[in-house]
């Protein structure tokens, strides 16, 4: 089956039950609105792209858990774009959901959301136990404490920032997370993929520093500037736009050395690098002087 079909199908499945007739409907709107349509479905793709690499001996468990990782991906953005946190206006190209849905429903949405995550691993691998609890604890962990996406979140929340566990945090641990995902259900051992997804999710943040300084909301379908308003560490604030450009391929670099062996291998680093690049194409320090 298509990797973009098989993800949709699994989410869809996801929300279908969890926004089933008993479920406020308001509620159900809005869990719905918070995941379709999405956006370029990253990590979720990283997953299967990952075991496929290992060979896709259970791709059952794969889509689950990258299926997983993309509703706990959604569930953050609702979070993210309250207002007390970034206070932004649009995602994907059309509102927030707190200002589709009202700011009470988009906190019980993401919530919702956080635990349809676990309640999909847990249908999808009832008799795969086996599966079951590696995956649960790859995916918890890139969640909450100490160094999950909350973390990553409670980070803005204080005084100094360290950068490095910040974005370790916010950025990489979904990206660790899919990686190690995708190696553990095709039975391969997950920490050895857990550098790869870091290094991934690096560079990924470096991308997205360098499109909220020199992309477009049109392009990005959400609101660019948001690391200056909010006194956010950018890589282009602290290296310039060529040397932030250079950390990108730094990063993508170590990333497509961290591949562990595999049967896949080459074909993988091939779209980790194509999928990487896609993000700063484009982008270029004059859009960033005007």
């Amino acid at each position: 089956m298509d990797v973009a079909l098989r993800i949709e199908q699994e989410l869809e499945a996801a929300i279908s039950r969890a926004a089933g007739s008993d479920c406020p409907p308001i509620l159900a709107e809005a869990l719905h609105y918070a995941v379709f349509p999405g956006g370029a479905r990253i990590r979720p793709r990283l997953c299967l792209a990952v075991a496929m690499a290992c060979g896709d001996k259970s791709p059952i468990a794969a889509t689950a858990a990258g299926a997983a990782i993309e509703l706990l991906h959604c569930a953050s953005l609702v979070h993210d774009d309250l207002p007390c946190f970034d206070n932004a206006g649009m995602r994907r190209g059309k509102p927030s959901v707190h200002l589709a849905y009202g700011e009470r429903i988009a906190v019980l949405a993401g919530d919702a959301l956080i635990v349809l995550a676990f309640e999909q691993l847990a249908v999808r691998l009832a008799l795969s136990p086996e599966r079951l609890a590696p995956l649960v604890k790859i995916v918890a962990t890139a969640v909450g404490g100490p160094s999950g996406i909350a973390a990553g979140q409670a980070w803005e929340c204080e005084d100094a920032i360290d950068l490095v566990r910040y974005q370790r945090a916010k950025t990489g641990s979904l990206f660790a997370a899919c990686t190690m995902a995708g190696a553990a259900a095709s039975g391969y051992e997950p920490q050895a993929w857990q550098a790869l997804g870091y290094a991934i999710g690096e560079a990924f943040q470096v991308a997205d520093d360098l499109r909220d300084v020199a992309g477009s909301e049109q392009d990005l379908g959400k609101p660019v500037g948001q690391d200056e308003t909010h006194h956010r560490p950018n890589a282009v604030a602290a290296l310039g736009f060529d040397g932030a450009m250079q950390r990108f391929e730094d990063l993508l670099a170590d990333a497509l050395a961290a591949i562990p062996p595999c049967p896949g291998a080459e074909p993988l680093a091939k779209q980790i690098a194509a999928v990487s690049r896609s993000l700063v194409t484009g982008l270029s320090a004059r859009t960033v002087a005007a």
